[in-house]
């Protein structure tokens, strides 16, 4: 028999500040419904300017580790495309933050907004490989662009923690998955850039051609029909890119694209990412608690989540959600780490957007602006100084 290995709690957390998409219109003079409609984003949460991945990721965790204890976390996997350093784990820094034991391995993972989706699948492997383990997989990132650039009002931050292990209180994630790759310059991040680059339109060209990619490479591989699934959780760059993709890959299953019915499979996994914003690797298990805190009942009932990291790679696989799994949500938390942002004008956006350490090797304190947990409290020889609060 095998073993049921999936998601057993799952937690997370944004950024201090929030800007209104209304404020960002106002200062650009764009229409508000470009926004509000055409991409379907509302606010974007902007982090502190000491608050960063690492500060996100241990408030993301924290709750977790208080709830089942570090004893049986041997690996931390830490899935981040807007890393702070090309050497040492962010991971690292969140392991110390939050005491887990010395015995455990802590890596890093970079592939877009796909790295949280290779870390949970990498965590199902090792949980098979040793059943008495557990995996705390941990995404987190901060979506920036330029200012006055078109991905402006698609920037967000959030980190979302999973705790991986057999017997999962949530989702019991299943075989096959379908997979996909194509070397396509969609978006990308120079080392020597703080911003990215993104070409918008060739980035929705292949995010669309990657649905098609995995959907015919899990079918292959014998997965479950499409009308089989109670609800499908996307990556969302912005929400209406969720609603783009099911239409597509509706399209190109031959199935009718009734809007209710689109609706009716993603519209709830919408709901925190239309007010946080793109959190790259975060975004589709974002769309995952959105889903499980919303929905009525979906006992026994098969997700599909497909993830997709510019670049680019997708992975398109299904997950069963468990019997008792409302006992375990963070409903509240979750809200209320959406509820506590503080509003943030423009131009105070603006300075956060622009806020950044010298390279010059000096000490460097930060402004104490985050009220959560922990913070950046600065750097000093080139090192990265955190606090617990």
């Amino acid at each position: 028999m095998s073993l049921s290995i999936g998601i057993h709690d799952l937690s997370f957390a944004t950024g201090e500040f929030v800007l209104p998409h209304t404020a960002l219109a106002a200062y650009n003079g764009t229409e508000i419904g470009k926004y509000h409609v055409g991409i379907g984003q509302e606010s974007m949460s902007i982090p502190a300017a000491d608050e960063d991945i690492v500060t996100l990721a241990a408030t993301a965790a924290a709750p977790i580790v208080a709830r089942h204890g570090s004893d049986r976390i041997r690996t931390v996997v830490f899935a981040t495309e807007s890393s702070i350093d090309q050497a040492k784990s962010a991971g690292v820094y969140v392991h110390s933050l939050l005491g887990l034991p010395s015995a455990t391995r802590v890596v890093e993972l970079k592939q877009a907004c796909y790295g949280a989706t290779a870390g949970l699948q990498f965590a199902i492997g090792l949980v098979q490989r040793d059943p008495a383990q557990q995996v705390l997989v941990i995404a987190s990132d901060v979506s920036k662009y330029d200012l006055d650039s078109p991905g402006e009002a698609t920037q967000g931050s959030a980190a979302v923690a999973m705790l991986v292990g057999t017997d999962p209180a949530l989702v019991r994630i299943e075989d096959p998955s379908g997979l996909f790759t194509a070397d396509v310059m969609d978006f990308w991040r120079p080392n020597y850039r703080t911003t990215a680059l993104v070409d918008g339109q060739e980035s929705i060209g292949a995010y669309l051609q990657a649905a098609e990619g995995t959907w015919k490479d899990y079918s292959e591989q014998g997965g479950r029909s499409l009308e089989e699934f109670a609800a499908f959780c996307y990556h969302q760059p912005f929400t209406k890119m969720a609603y783009k993709a099911h239409r597509h890959l509706l399209n190109y299953c031959g199935y009718d694209t009734d809007q209710d019915a689109i609706t009716g499979a993603i519209g709830l996994t919408t709901a925190y990412n239309t007010v946080i914003g793109n959190s790259y690797t975060a975004s589709v298990y974002l769309g995952l608690a959105a889903l499980l805190d919303q929905a009525d009942d979906l006992t026994g009932k098969p997700i599909a989540f497909l993830s997709y990291g510019s670049g680019s790679v997708a992975e398109f696989f299904g997950g069963t959600v468990v019997a008792g799994y409302q006992e375990h949500l963070r409903t509240k938390a979750n809200l209320d780490a959406i509820n506590r942002r503080r509003p943030v004008d423009y131009a105070g956006y603006r300075e956060l957007h622009e806020w950044t350490f010298p390279t010059d090797g000096g000490d460097h304190a930060t402004p104490q602006q985050t009220t959560g947990p922990f913070r950046l409290a600065g750097i000093s020889g080139h090192k990265r100084l955190y606090q617990a609060r």
